[in-house]
């Protein structure tokens, strides 16, 4: 028997911004680094587009780690900022595991720095307590592609979903004749190129 396609479902799904911290970003090696702040960006931009429950996770923001990025703060003022005291695992947090289940959302919208320790760590966790996972992976960096990869491979081995930005906004929307400006406008706002295509179209009307 056919198994069900692994799509994000929006009225199920909630995204975890984990650690985008300002320290943190001078670690990412795996992207350039004004491309990885777009996506990480455009990630939260989706987020905010499809009214997406979201929770901001950092850890140890006084030392090197730094604290949140501002323009995630400024993008969520309102929604959960679990700070962990020590927790490499974001799941080993009381209060963050609290933030998850108070949503009810059983899908898992994952991003973070470093790919291979605060992404898949919690990833991991939330598997085995049988949420399913969806890691956004130009969001998510670490040191280099190698480590990249071989954190890719561990993850989907063990039942996570590896997806980008873009594709999880496309997998939400499903129709553009589901009210498409918003969408256009935030294909616009990351992806030059496809501003360009819509000014085009626009042009023609």
């Amino acid at each position: 028997m056919a198994t069900a396609p692994a799509f994000v479902r929006k009225d199920d799904a909630v995204v975890l911004l984990l650690d985008h911290q300002t320290g943190l970003f001078s670690l990412v090696r795996d992207f350039e680094p004004s491309q990885f702040r777009n996506s990480v960006l455009a990630l939260a931009s989706t987020a905010k587009c499809f009214e997406l429950p979201t929770i901001l996770a950092t850890s140890v923001e006084e030392g090197a780690n730094g604290p949140l990025l501002p323009d995630l703060k400024a993008m969520f003022p309102k929604a959960p900022h679990i700070r962990r005291p020590g927790e490499i695992n974001a799941w080993d947090n009381a209060e963050f595991r609290k933030a998850v289940q108070a949503t009810g959302k059983k899908q898992l919208i994952v991003a973070g720095i470093v790919t291979d320790v605060c992404v898949l760590m919690p990833t991991l966790s939330a598997l085995a307590e049988g949420y399913e996972v969806f890691v956004v992976v130009d969001a998510s960096g670490t040191f280099s592609p190698a480590v990249r990869e071989a954190t890719h491979k561990r993850m989907q081995s063990a039942g996570a979903h590896l997806i980008s930005w873009f594709a999880l906004a496309c997998e939400i929307q499903r129709d553009w004749r589901n009210g498409a400006e918003g969408l256009a406008s935030l294909f616009k706002q990351h992806i030059p190129d496809y501003g360009n295509l819509i000014n085009s179209l626009t042009s023609r009307a």
